[in-house]
Parts: C-alpha cells; structure tokens; sequence
C-alpha cells in the first residue's frame, strides 16, 4: 500500500466519520422546549451560545482570504443578495465571509478530490468527459451555498408566518390595554421572545427604528423587506392605511389576524393532503417489495419445490 492510497483512506475515513457525527447530531439535537425553557430562566444567554459566536468569528477570520475569490468587489451590500441575508437572518458581520468563503472552497476542492481519486483508482476518462465533469462539479460546489442560503430562507418565514397570527393579537391585546401602537409593537417583542424568537427579533428591530427617530411607515416597511413575506406586506399597508385614514387599529388588526390563521389552517391542510402522495413512492418501491417478498416468498418456494418433484419424477 503506497502513500496515496493511505491518504485516500484517511480522506474517506474523515469523509465517512464527518457523515456519522452530522447524523447522530441531527437525531440527538436538544430539545426545542427546553431549549426555550432555558431561555426563560437566563434570558441573558448561556455561555455556550457565546463560544459559538466566538467560534464563527475566528472561522470568518480564518476564510477571508479564501472569501476574498468570490467576494464581488463592490455595490454587493446594495444587492439582492443582501437582501436574502436579511430575509434568512444573518446579520452577522462575518456571515457573507463565510458564505463567499464556502463558495469558493467547494468550487475548488470537489474538482481537486475528484482528480485526486481519478489519479488514485486509474479511471479511463477521456479529457473531454474529465473536463466537462471537473466544470460541473465546480459549478455544484459554486452554486450549493446558494441552495442553503435559500433553505434559510423558507425555513425562517415558515417560522415567521406561523407565528405572526399570536404576535398581532398580543398586539391587539397592549393596544385594547391602552398603550399605543409603537409601545404595543414593543411589549410584544418581549413577550414574544419564548414563542418565536425571530419575530421578537424583528419586533424589536421597528421598536428600535422608531426610537432612534424613524417614521412608522419606514419602520414598517423596513419590517416587510427583511422578513420577504407578503402576509408581513400586507400586515404593513393595512397598519399604513389605518394610520392614514383613522380607522381603528385595534379592529384591523384583528380582521388581519384571522385572516392570516385561517392562511396557516390552509397551508396545513395542503401539507396533509400531499402527504399520500409523498408516501407513493416508498411504499412502491421500498415496502410492497418487500411485503411481497415475505408474503409470497414461501409460496413461491412451495411452487417450486412441487414442480421440481414432479420434473425430476
């Protein structure tokens, strides 16, 4: 056994070890509830959360110069890609670092691998096939950065969404209580906090937007732009209107809400009725074979034997 293929072995046993620890983190991962339990009772933060950020900044550090391939020169802060930053939530100074810097990576390294096991396993490529299929690793190891960023996305508007229905009547709550809208947007982003901890979050963010001297309408409409939801769009031109025309706040509020939680009972109902259709394709191909494989097995092994008998007789 030579050195490369030593080095080959080391690189699938990482490869292989990685894939393993990924699994069983995803299946052994904290409970959600206790995890906001937790934040509960030391609302302040838990030092691990801070190691973490620490963590993130010395790996955004240690990637710029690689970040630096595919990080664009200039103009990329006014872009739409800032904005799917805000609409998944990274707001963190090292977040596009890290995002360019995994760009770049992938579209380097899935090529040297797999050039590095065609030179190991003497694969008969053609220079035209080994080419075509090196560009088309690149691109996937370009582009898979962008299939994250775009999970993200839909993961946290999908917590957004079903979560705004409870944020308006909390809000619906503090202004019947008497507070006003921006103190009711305010008190909602505490309470909040144990419900959904991303749309406190962007609570929090209008109450500081109007703090600091903005207007209504461009914290609410600041609000709508880093979520990139349309039901947070139209949650802005309706408070916008009501605003403007003197209607009641409180009673518009309250039409929207349920509104927005009988959305939430459809989409539920929709995801239900796909499921059927999503269990067709293993049930064909994974279970019925092997329920006919138990069920017909011995029968078909009788047969067998029955009619061996009667040829061999």
């Amino acid at each position: 056994m030579n050195a490369t293929q030593v080095i080959y072995l080391v690189l699938v046993f990482v490869a292989v070890t990685g894939a393993a620890y990924g699994l069983v983190w995803f299946v052994m991962r904290p409970n959600l509830v206790q995890d906001r339990l937790r934040a509960v009772v030391s609302p302040a933060g838990t030092p691990g959360a801070a190691e973490d950020t620490r963590w993130q900044k010395k790996m955004a550090e240690v990637a710029k110069p690689i970040a630096r391939l595919a990080l664009p020169t200039e103009g990329w802060e006014k872009s739409s890609l800032r904005t799917l930053f805000m609409n998944a939530g990274w707001r963190q100074p090292w977040a596009p670092m890290l995002y360019f810097a995994a760009k770049a990576s992938l579209a380097i390294s899935l090529p040297l691998l797999f050039m590095f096991y065609a030179g190991i396993a003497n694969v008969p490529w053609e220079a035209r096939a080994m080419l075509a299929f090196i560009l088309l690793l690149a691109t996937i190891g370009y582009y898979f950065p962008n299939l994250i960023l775009r999970m993200a996305i839909r993961r946290r508007q999908l917590e957004l969404f079903e979560a705004f229905p409870d944020g308006i009547d909390l809000i619906i709550v503090c202004i019947e209580a008497g507070l006003g809208l921006d103190a009711a947007i305010a008190r909602a982003a505490e309470e909040m906090r144990v419900r959904s901890p991303e749309l406190a979050d962007e609570m929090h963010l209008v109450g500081l937007e109007l703090r600091v001297g903005a207007t209504r309408e461009q914290a609410l409409r600041n609000l709508a732009l880093r979520t990139g939801l349309d039901e947070a769009a139209m949650l802005v031109t309706m408070l916008i209107q009501a605003d403007r025309f003197g209607t009641s706040i409180a009673e518009s509020l309250r039409v929207h809400a349920e509104e927005l939680r009988t959305r939430r009972r459809q989409r539920a109902e929709e995801a239900a009725a796909k499921i059927p259709v999503k269990l067709l394709f293993p049930l064909v191909f994974f279970i019925f074979p092997a329920l006919m494989m138990v069920l017909l097995g011995p029968a078909v092994i009788s047969i067998y034997r029955v009619f061996l008998k009667s040829g061999g007789g």
